[in-house]
């Protein structure tokens, strides 16, 4: 019976996976589909420094010391490790209900609030859990068909929902969830390092020059010493204020999104139940603390076509059925042949002759 082996059609996970993001690398690579800023944060970076290593580093390696370059590459090097890993990671999304998960949650949302009469607004979709002592809301996300986990949220841009939400970050081109705040973190307090030392630098290095040859003359012959002082000079503030800010948050163990909402400091006046109390165990719970895996399995194989054998067909089936004719022997030689090995048990018995017309009338 012949066999044929069908190759198996397999769709990643990936490809399927709803809300809108981009992915790449067969979707190691996951991002948010508006993606200029993001290039524009690679230009801006990668530009600056590296006028500064052409220009500056190599006068003043010579000029004060050659450990300036050193420091200024390993700062680089960190920074983009670690914005190419906030934007390139999964930040925390949740996956969408199943159609069936998605039923019976509505079926227990009906039994809870029973039938609601015609013209009247039904009541919110919350449930109650108890976090430290304390009542916390877990809102239903009508889009994702889940009760969202405590500090989730859903980001309209990428139209996920994802895990202790901060913000949808363009400069990044990703959201910075659960996943990669604290990579996130290291990138804004790497760049602000990197920016003022870029800045700083760029300075002596003019006032260097300034002392040879005179002010103006270093302006004209270094027009990107300039161009390097003025992104530094605008970047610096923003940056550097952005890094104090969330050192204020990671402080709090708080979000971006709960300071904005003002969850801990509205006039409910609740505090905070995931600050410990202590700045120390707070950082290290948000920069320190177990990263957890994620849970979209992006790379996982759905099958479309099952493989396996294929049944014969009419013609192999009626093919197989008919007896095999032996092998020939016509080349064999009188000792080679097969002997005749059945017993005489085993061979049918012979039949009488039939006698002539003769001998029957002899008989008779």
């Amino acid at each position: 019976m012949s066999v044929m082996v069908v190759r198996k059609k397999v769709t990643r996970k990936w490809e399927k996976l709803p809300g809108r993001n981009t992915f790449c690398c067969d979707g190691r690579v996951m991002m948010a589909r508006q993606k200029g800023i993001f290039y524009l944060t690679l230009f801006l970076i990668l530009g600056t420094c590296t006028l500064f290593f052409a220009f500056e580093c190599r006068y003043l390696a010579v000029q004060l010391s050659p450990a300036i370059p050193v420091f200024a590459a390993m700062l680089f090097l960190f920074s983009m490790a670690t914005l190419l890993r906030t934007s390139f990671s999964d930040p925390g999304v949740i996956p969408r209900a199943l159609p069936d998960e998605a039923a019976f949650i509505e079926m227990e949302i009906e039994a809870t609030n029973g039938a609601v009469p015609q013209g009247q607004r039904p009541p919110p979709r919350i449930k109650n859990f108890q976090i430290n002592n304390q009542i916390v809301k877990l809102k239903y996300c009508y889009t994702c068909k889940i009760f969202r986990p405590p500090r989730a949220s859903h980001c309209s841009i990428c139209d996920n929902c994802v895990e202790r939400f901060d913000h949808h970050c363009p400069w990044v081109g990703n959201c910075v969830g659960k996943r990669n705040y604290r990579y996130f973190y290291l990138f804004i307090l790497s760049l602000s390092l990197l920016t003022i030392y870029v800045f700083a630098f760029n300075i002596v290095y003019v006032a260097l020059k300034s002392l040879k040859i005179g002010f103006l003359e270093t302006l004209k012959e270094t027009p990107g010493t300039v161009l390097e002082v003025l992104i530094c000079f605008f970047t610096l503030w923003s940056v550097v204020g952005l890094t104090g800010f969330h050192t204020f948050l990671v402080a709090l163990n708080q979000t971006t999104n709960e300071d904005i909402k003002g969850s801990w400091t509205g006039k409910n006046r609740v505090q905070n139940p995931y600050s410990h109390g202590n700045i120390v165990k707070n950082c290290c719970e948000v920069l320190c603390g177990p990263l957890p895996p994620s849970v979209l399995d992006r790379r996982g194989i759905l099958p479309l076509e099952e493989s396996g054998s294929r049944p014969p067909s009419t013609q192999e089936a009626s093919t197989s059925l008919l007896p095999q004719s032996p092998a020939p022997t016509d080349h064999l030689s009188s000792d080679e042949m097969p002997e005749d090995t059945s017993t005489p048990e085993e061979m049918p018995p012979s039949e009488p002759p039939e006698p002539s017309q003769e001998a029957t009338e002899a008989e008779k």
